[in-house]
């Protein structure tokens, strides 16, 4: 019993009507004579007639026809929506997995054949299995990728051995122009040194890059709020665009670029195949002249080249460079230790000190490094330090009395006689006598110091005559002037009497 479309069908019926033999029937339509009359006994028995029958449904037609067929049991369906969705979040999951569970629990469910039949139908019913069509805008978006292939050319000058080398690929808009360039490796500098020099590549920077969930561009992929790798976000900022990942296992979000991989790794890689070169310059050199090459070609399904494309219809869209080049940076968070200090290769730099026990984040440049808080505002800024102390500290950042101590670490003698001099030649003459005192003048500075500090607290004039009597009683030390210094006024010296004695003369003789 052979069913025929409902185009036939009708086909067969109007023929008929006209007067047509069954042969010739056959032939117009494409199927055979007894075909034909097997159509035309049907239709006499049911009353079916040509009119009627093109304001049925094709399933109305064959309830009409072949109601043997519209009446054998059919097999339910199992929830294909389900199954569905459980083949989409496990990409562990198959067709044959499922039904294997779906016949533990119906043994005389669908055969192999027909569940994945009518799975496929289904798809197709509720447009599962349809393409979007997109017209790419001009200029707008740049879709970037590693390709799959890495290619053994590279000789290393100082073992001979050969390096892989990792291809970085973009294409633009609506001419998929490519970009391409070889690295040694797939790590973060590489990456975005790639969107540089594709960007300066173009002459401009589009509105949109459209990147794969590599660790280098996502650090967590959520549909709605991808978490940016804050280096990549930080090169989207200078150059104004906007990063927008490709969804988790939907290639056709980056249909051009895939087209792009592929397309290049026939026609570049396979030319590379073989070929040796001294340095990644010479053969990203060697990959720009073939990549110039090959978008000059004619595309085979529309007019133009890749180049012809880029240069009327996605070039004049682009955005203009910035005035500078974006500065690679790397990016470390940490937690401010009780020293205010945080660590970047092996060196310490501070902080403000209200920052203690909190996150922060360091953004670290080739001269510069930059600690920034958790409302993303600058708090410190230094110059890379590879010498010297490994401290590096900014006095703004430390509270009071680290001031004070810093402050006195970093004064020596010819401070120390300044300031005396300062205040006063009695004030000078002290800290003088207690710095030659010692044999080895350091050990003097904390005794200036607290000399030096009462003229903070009680003036230039009260430590002058602290230090003038200090002196005049022998004792030039911090706990004579500590002393003096509580007394108000401080006592001056006084005359001792002369004793009687016989050979002194009375004063009245030398009136």
């Amino acid at each position: 019993m052979r069913y025929l479309a409902q185009v036939k069908i009708l086909e067969i019926l109007r023929l008929w009507e006209d007067g047509h033999s069954q042969r010739d029937i056959g032939t117009s339509v494409g199927c055979g004579k007894s075909t034909v009359g097997d159509i035309q006994r049907r239709c006499r028995e049911q009353g079916l007639g040509y009119e009627e029958a093109q304001r049925l449904t094709n399933e109305q037609i064959k309830e009409r026809l072949y109601p043997a067929l519209t009446s054998m049991p059919v097999k339910k369906d199992p929830d294909w929506k389900s199954l569905h969705e459980r083949l989409s979040a496990n990409r562990r999951l198959n067709l044959q997995y499922l039904w294997e569970e779906y016949r533990e629990i119906s043994p005389e469910g669908l055969s192999y054949s027909q569940f994945c039949r009518r799975y496929h139908q289904w798809r197709e019913r509720t447009g599962k299995e349809v393409v979007m069509a997109r017209e790419r805008e001009p200029g707008k978006e740049l879709f970037v990728d590693w390709m799959g292939d890495t290619l053994a050319c590279v000789v290393d000058p100082s073992t001979g051995d050969l390096l892989e080398a990792h291809f970085f690929v973009s294409t633009l808009g609506d001419s998929n122009y490519p970009y391409v360039e070889a690295f040694p490796d797939e790590k973060q500098p590489n990456w975005l040194t790639a969107h540089i020099h594709a960007f300066e590549w173009l002459g401009g920077t589009p509105r949109v890059v459209a990147p794969d969930n590599v660790k280098t561009a996502v650090v967590k992929f959520r549909y709605y709020d991808p978490e940016l790798n804050p280096a990549y976000a930080e090169l989207a900022r200078h150059y104004n665009v906007a990063v927008i990942p490709a969804r988790i296992r939907k290639p056709k979000d980056k249909s051009p670029v895939e087209g792009g991989v592929g397309w290049l790794e026939t026609w570049l890689v396979e030319w590379l195949r073989g070929k040796r070169f001294l340095s990644f310059g010479e053969l990203n050199r060697e990959i720009k002249a073939r990549v110039k090459k090959l978008s000059k070609r004619p595309f085979k399904k529309r007019a133009g080249s890749r180049e012809s494309v880029f240069e009327a219809v996605d070039k004049p869209a682009l955005r203009p460079l910035p005035s500078s080049r974006y500065e690679y940076a790397e990016y470390a968070t940490r937690k401010v230790p009780d020293n205010y200090h945080v660590e970047w290769n092996g060196r310490y730099y501070s902080v403000p000190y209200a920052l203690y026990g909190q996150q922060v984040t360091l953004r670290v440049t080739t001269t510069m490094i930059e600690i920034i808080n958790n409302n993303r505002e600058r708090v410190a800024l230094h110059q890379i330090q590879n010498s010297g102390s490994r401290y590096v500290s900014d006095p703004s950042h430390m509270p009071s009395n680290h001031k004070h101590q810093r402050e006195f670490n970093n004064k020596n003698g010819s401070d120390y006689r300044s300031w005396a001099k300062s205040v006063g030649p009695s004030t000078y003459n002290l800290i003088n006598t207690l710095l030659n005192a010692q044999h080895v003048e350091e050990t003097a500075y904390r005794s200036c110091m607290g000399v030096l500090q009462f003229s903070q607290k009680q003036g230039n004039e009260q430590l002058e005559k602290a230090c003038a009597r200090a002196v005049e009683i022998g004792s030039p030390t911090y706990t004579t002037v500590k002393t003096l210094m509580k007394k108000n006024p401080i006592p001056e010296k006084k005359a001792k009497a002369l004793p009687e004695h016989e050979n002194l003369r009375d004063p009245r003789e030398f009136v």
